[in-house]
């Protein structure tokens, strides 16, 4: 019970680390990256490259939708000229979990307490510097606690059981990352504890893929949320990344054994492979879609109404 007790306090940690990460950087930068997703959509290439830029930076597609949709609700930005930014999203996304691969962990606690007395201050900047190592810390001290924990949660009969089935059935284990990253809406945290797993030998690289599979589609759910009671154009777009990650999975299904046989030539460490599988399904989804960005979004204007 405790290690399930300390589990459910490391989701916590890392969910709070990504939102304090996200707020500073946020402050930071938020205002202009507004007004760069409000401008730059005059193709869906160059809609999808600021969207890149701006996700990578914010560290969050979620964010990036909730602010696309935001505009879009505003007047300032209509649904046709979003698709370029939803391609970039799931592209940009990637950014975050290449980047808690790393290992940083001589930093953590300095980080930590420099962030902490950095967010202590009045000046804004000082404050959002503060902001952003103290959340991108927190983040590193729960993925390594994902890792810490991955073995004795194993121990756990109930635990042990869900990990040997997700181990045996690719569906269950997309099924099993979509639930999970729309109850807790960020499929970073997903990644990061699947990593956890994956580290510790408990879980197996193409379980992994499948699991990261359905985290890009559970964390579609942050938009639709965001969408009601925001207009039709706003849930256009928030229906357009839920048929973009579904039927990006669903193509992706039959290769997840190809890809899990072809990790270990892209790095040595189970993690940094799920990564970089994660960079792969995604940048193949949004540049396979980026020649056809507006016939698709006729088509879902086709098949969800052009008008409430």
């Amino acid at each position: 019970m405790l290690y399930i007790l300390l589990f459910i306090l490391l989701i916590a940690v890392f969910i709070t680390g990504m939102t304090i990460l996200r707020a500073g950087l946020f402050q930071l930068s938020g205002e202009t990256f507004k007004r760069l997703l409000e401008r730059v959509t005059s193709s869906p290439f160059k809609a999808m490259l600021t969207s890149i830029l701006v996700t990578a930076v914010l560290h969050s597609s979620s964010a990036v939708m909730v602010i696309t949709i935001g505009l879009i609700a505003a007047g300032m930005l209509n649904f046709s000229k979003s698709i370029g930014i939803i391609l970039g999203t799931n592209i940009g996304t990637t950014f975050t979990t290449e980047i808690i691969t790393f290992n940083i962990n001589q930093y953590l606690i300095p980080m930590t307490i420099i962030g902490a007395v950095l967010m202590l201050f009045r000046n804004q900047k000082l404050r959002s510097s503060g902001s952003i190592l103290f959340g991108m810390s927190a983040v590193f001290i729960a993925i390594r606690g994902f890792e810490f924990l991955a073995t004795p949660l194993t121990k756990l009969d109930a635990v042990g059981s869900i990990l040997a089935m997700l181990n045996e059935s690719h569906l269950l284990s997309i099924g099993f990352g979509t639930i999970f990253t729309a109850l807790i809406q960020s499929s970073t945290a997903m990644t990061g504890i699947t990593m956890g797993f994956l580290s510790g030998g408990i879980l197996k690289i193409d379980s992994g893929i499948a699991i990261m599979l359905g985290s890009n589609i559970g964390t579609c759910i942050t938009g639709y949320l965001a969408s009601i009671g925001s207009g039709h154009e706003s849930k256009l777009c928030a229906y357009a990344h839920i048929w973009l990650n579904v039927v990006g999975v669903a193509l992706f299904i039959p290769l997840i054994d190809w890809m899990a046989a072809l990790s270990p030539l892209a790095a040595d460490s189970a993690d940094v492979q799920l990564a970089h599988s994660s960079l792969l399904f995604n940048v193949l989804t949004s540049l396979i879609v980026l020649p056809f960005a507006e016939q698709f979004g006729r088509w879902i204007e086709y098949v969800h109404g052009r008008r409430a």
